[in-house]
Parts: C-alpha cells; structure tokens; sequence
C-alpha cells in the first residue's frame, strides 16, 4: 500500500484587517504583535506591513461607520491563514479581516524581506469627530440657507407635479 505524503509549499498571503474606529494606539499595537507572534510560531515570514490608518467603510459593520485598516502581506505553509484567523477573531477590537492568497509558488529560502517594510508602525490616530447631526437638522426643521441641498420633500414634490404635467399633456395630445 503506498502512502502519499501532501508537500506543503510556501504561498503569499495578504490580509487586511479593520480595527474599531475608536481603538487606542495600545491596543492595535498590542493586535499587531499578536499577529506577528503567530507568523512567526507557524514558520511564515512577514514581507510587508501598512497602517492604512482610519477610513470609512463599505458599508455598516454593527453600529460602524468607520475602521482603521491595517494590511499585511506574509508567507506561510499550511495552516498558517486559519491560525491567524482564528486569533483575529478572538480580538475584540477587530471587527472584519480578509484574507487572499497572492502567489501559491514562493521560494521560502530565496525570500529577502527588506526590514523596513515589516517595521509595525505604532498608529496615532487623532480622537475621531463626531459627525452628528442635530435632531432638528436631520427632520429639516432647521432652514440651512439657499446653499444647502434642497430636501427630499419638495424633490418628491417637483416629481409629482412633473408627472401629473406629463399625464395633462398625454390626455391634450389624445384629444
């Protein structure tokens, strides 16, 4: 009976991962040290690593308007995505990540990492704004003056009396 032993190659990886938005600069240090500790113990290599510093989402994450992302690109066999992913997960200050395979061929003994680009950048993000509208502001009770967007009441209304113009001179027209 003959045994096929699976060769785990080396393949690059990036990751992306968001921090809360109102996350102190310890705490994403504190991720980011995890996360090399877990490249390191699963005998991957750190090839870059980018603070991307604090953007809006795509779309809501919970009550989440906005992140800080952090990318990361490494090398690594195995089960090395799912060891990480799994410690991202049990951070409670991560609130997504992605992970996609860039290369499935790397010569792990030919990689030079330039020390640089694996330097973790310790991210000072300044206290973030408050963009909160006022309740008055929001129902369009508050005239914001002649510069100001006009509100979707009288857009609804325009439309209206638009299509009830369109329907007068269709029955003219049939006449």
């Amino acid at each position: 009976m003959a045994t096929t032993q699976q060769v785990l190659r080396s393949k690059e990886y990036e990751t992306i991962y968001i921090l809360r938005s109102d996350v102190d600069a310890d705490t994403a240090e504190k991720v980011q040290t995890r996360f090399a500790e877990v490249v390191d113990r699963e005998s991957g290599k750190l090839v870059k690593v980018e603070a991307w510093g604090r953007r809006k989402l795509a779309y809501p994450v919970g009550k989440a308007k906005k992140g800080v992302y952090v990318y990361v690109k490494y090398v690594g066999k195995g089960g090395l995505v799912q060891e990480l992913e799994r410690n991202l997960k049990l951070q409670d200050s991560v609130i997504k990540f992605q992970t996609v395979l860039t290369n499935e061929h790397v010569d792990f003994a030919a990689l030079t990492v330039d020390p640089e680009e694996v330097k973790f950048q310790r991210l000072e993000l300044p206290p973030e704004e408050e963009e909160r509208e006022s309740r008055e502001k929001a129902l369009g009770l508050v005239d914001l003056g002649p510069d100001a967007p006009r509100a979707r009441r009288e857009e609804r209304e325009e439309e209206f009396e638009a299509d009830e113009f369109e329907a007068e001179k269709k029955e003219e027209d049939a006449s």
